[in-house]
Parts: structure tokens; sequence; C-alpha cells
């Protein structure tokens, strides 16, 4: 911490936070956390071997599936060691690098996550709205550049962010409401210019709505589409086969989402007061729990994948 005069100074590390009112049980606080992440690592490492082996899974829908697995591996892998070192060590330090690295890459893989749950949604609509068409549509070449437009939009967007946070001065206060470093929060503690933090501020804003925002309204769209073309089919069996095929993904858009929309609300409404807890909860929802339950819904909802995961536990004896 850099002196400038009595009243103020200029801070050099940042102080992530832990579960407020519960320092004292954190070791075992950590222990259902370490599960979840053990079952985020096993579960989407398998998803991945599974597809990477099984040469017949090497079509549009199980690749998307795949890039699904390695943003929730990236998103967890850049969340829990920080959580778990402050539960485990009470270590809270943060330097300003490693800080605007983390918040980097918490951001882009769930702008990652994001924009590939879309592609879902666009694959889920090509193979019930135009099933004819499906194979012509979704070429490994098209899957390919759908796969490159995702990193360099979410690159373009976010790229910018640490370099800017860079320009700025924090000496109000150096303790984050999170367990790990996220954009809005380290905003809050600039003491920089008013005038630059709006600026950062509203770029922040325009980021999370050019991405997530817009994600989520085609999501929307994509399904009212897929409504569309399921209510023109005659048959009630066959209305509930073809809505089955979506059940895994939607599930995915619940996780993903409706924590999101929830600290929203919150946040909109804050003068509601409601402990610190609750703020904490929603976040670690938000980020934790999509990762260790997409590959659980993906394996119990899809059969190709739940076989093959049988078939690589237990090999049959010649």
């Amino acid at each position: 911490m850099l002196s400038i005069n009595s009243t103020k100074a200029v801070f050099s590390t940042f102080l992530v936070t832990g579960i407020p009112g519960l320092e004292a049980v954190h070791i075992w606080i950590s222990i259902p956390f370490s599960t979840m992440f053990f079952i985020t690592l096993v579960g989407n490492v398998t998803i991945l071997t599974v597809i990477c082996r099984e040469r017949t899974l090497h079509v549009p829908m199980y690749l998307f599936l795949a890039m699904l697995a390695v943003s929730d591996l990236g998103l967890s892998l850049f969340t829990f060691p920080t959580m778990l070192r402050i539960f485990w060590l009470d270590t809270r330090e943060l330097t300003f690098s490693a800080c605007f690295t983390q918040m980097f890459f918490i951001h882009t893989f769930q702008d990652f996550e994001s924009a590939i749950i879309l592609a879902m949604a666009f694959d889920r609509y090509v193979a019930i709205s135009h099933p004819l068409r499906y194979s012509s549509i979704l070429t490994s070449s098209a899957i390919s550049r759908i796969g490159l437009a995702i990193v360099v939009r979410t690159l373009t967007v976010q790229v910018p962010l640490p370099i800017l946070l860079r320009r700025l001065c924090f000496c109000h206060s150096n303790v984050l409401s999170h367990s790990y470093c996220l954009h809005p929060d380290i905003i809050k503690l600039s003491c920089s210019n008013t005038r630059i933090n709006s600026i950062f501020g509203l770029f922040g804003l325009f980021v999370m709505l050019s991405t997530l925002g817009l994600d989520a309204v085609l999501i929307l769209l994509s399904y009212v589409l897929i409504l569309r073309t399921v209510l023109s089919i005659a048959s009630n069996t066959e209305r509930l086969k073809t809505l089955n095929t979506c059940i895994s993904h939607i599930c995915a858009v619940l996780l993903f989402y409706t924590p999101l929309v929830s600290l929203s609300m919150i946040h909109r409404f804050g003068k509601m007061k409601l402990p610190a807890q609750v703020y904490m909860l929603l976040s670690y929802l938000h980020f934790l729990v999509p990762p260790m339950l997409n590959p659980i819904v993906y394996s119990v909802k899809t059969k190709e994948i739940r076989v093959r995961i049988v078939k690589m536990l237990l090999p049959r004896k010649h």
C-alpha cells in the first residue's frame, strides 16, 4: 500500500472475500466445494474423452457439447482454486496482475459458455425445423466457423477490459466482495476520475448486453421457432419425442441464466437489503454449479453419451 497523503493511500493488491460471517467454519465449507470441483473435473473430462474417442460422435451436437465441456473446465479452473485457497489457507491477497488475469478468464469463459449454448440452440432448431437439410447446413466447416466466431467475438470484447483497468487508481478500499475477481466489483473500488469510472462501467455494461443479453434473446427466438415447428406436428407422441431432444439443452440454459438473472434482479432492487450470504450464494451458483451439472445432465439425458461412458468404465472382458 503506497501512501499519498495523510488521508488517502493507493493499494497495490486486492483482498478477495470468503463467506461473510462463516469464517470460523471455512474448513468445513471447503469439503462440499472441493467435492464440487472434483465432480466438475471428472465429469467434463469424461465427456471430452468420450467424444474424442468415439468417431461416431463427431457430429455437430456432440462437438458443441465438447466445446461446452472445455468452457466449463476453464471457468472452474479459474474460480475454484482461489476459493479453496481462502477456505484452506485463509489466503486472500491477490496482486493486480493476478486479479485482472483471473477476471479476464472468468468473463471470457462465461461469454464462451453463453455463445456455445446459443450455438447449441441453433443446432436444435436446425435439427427439428429442417431435419433434411441438417447435414448440409451444419457441416464441419460451418462448425469450425462458428467456433472461430465465438472466440473472436469473446476476445474482442474481453481483451480491452484488463488493459483499461490498469489505468485506474484504487485507493478507497482493496476488499472485493467475492472470492474471485469480477469486473463490476473491481470498478467499484476505483478512486480515479468519476467520468473515467462511468465510461468503464458503461463499457462493461455494453459488453454484457452485447454478449449475454443478445445471446439470451437469440436463444429465446430459437425456442419460439422450435415450438412453432413442434406444434405443427400432428401426433402428440411425436411432439413429446421431439421436445425430449431439447431437454438437456433447456437444462443447460436454465442452469446458466437463472442465477444470472436472479443476481441482476437483486442488484437492481438492492434496497431489499438481503443478507450478504444471499449475494455470495447466487454468485457461487452462477459460476460453479453449471460446470458441475452440465456433464451430469447430458450423461443422464443423452443415451449415446451414457452408453459410451458405461462401456468406457466397464469394458467387456475378452
